[in-house]
């Protein structure tokens, strides 16, 4: 049986007389891609920044690779071992591509303060291989190319990936993404689901909240459906498309 990378389970969460949430949980196993769907204002970006550390919830328990952690800052939940990417692209648009990935990275590094300041050789040593593993993974996402241009420069399809790339240099037990596919063309969509596939084929854990139900339906191995802050369903793809509430709620008549 494949082991729990992710377990939520009881969150709740109120800004000022709306209750955003209410008990919500979810469990991802290893090597899955789960999916949180549900219509605008059904709480799921809440509950993604609950998870992630950008908002503090009431109540709720939160436990990553069988230990427990408390979501109460973004750098911290990063280094706990869940990297996420925003729905609005947030790169360093001066920076280079590279220098980009290398920033992730540092999530990672040992050298500490004084090593950087006085440019020991560890510290040298360190940031080679920091560069080197940044060029690997601008490869792996298929923009090694652009390794020099300013972040800002890139298209639309390709600062997504540079996002992506930026996330997988923390070494996450779980990669987390926020509307990925928002503002893509069919074939950025296209080319995002192959990296997504990929990087579930190479042993990584996703959380996905996608407003594309034709890209979650065809990427995700479970589904969570939030409507008003509540959990609607769970299940396969299929099992959820199936789920009249969910059907009545969100999907629409036909399922699609």
């Amino acid at each position: 049986m494949t082991d729990t990378i992710l377990k939520v389970s009881g969150v709740s969460k109120r800004f000022g007389g709306l209750q955003a949430l209410s008990d919500v949980g979810i469990q991802i196993q290893r090597g899955q891609v789960y999916g949180l769907i549900g219509p605008n204002g059904a709480g799921k970006t809440t509950f993604f920044n609950v998870i992630t550390g950008l908002y503090t919830p009431d109540s709720g328990t939160f436990e990553l690779g069988g230990k427990p952690y408390v979501p109460t800052a973004v750098h911290e939940v990063a280094k706990a071992g869940i990297a996420r990417t925003f729905q609005n692209i947030r790169l360093f648009a001066e920076m280079t591509v590279l220098e980009n990935v290398m920033v992730g990275r540092h999530v990672r590094t040992r050298t500490g303060l004084i090593g950087a300041i006085l440019r020991t050789p560890g510290f040298k040593a360190e940031e080679k291989a920091i560069a080197e593993r940044a060029m690997e993974l601008l490869e792996y996402v298929g923009i090694a190319k652009y390794a020099d241009y300013k972040a800002r420069t890139l298209s639309y399809g390709d600062q997504r990936r540079l996002e992506i790339a930026r996330a997988l240099a923390t070494d996450p037990q779980l990669i987390a993404l926020d509307e990925p596919a928002a503002g893509m063309n069919a074939t950025e969509k296209v080319q995002l689901r192959e990296l997504i596939d990929r990087i579930r084929r190479d042993g990584r854990t996703i959380l996905l909240i996608e407003h594309d139900v034709k890209l979650v339906m065809g990427l995700c191995d479970r589904v969570t459906v939030l409507d008003y802050g509540k959990q609607l369903a769970e299940g396969t793809p299929a099992e959820v498309q199936r789920n009249p509430k969910v059907i009545e709620a969100y999907l629409g008549t036909g399922g699609h």
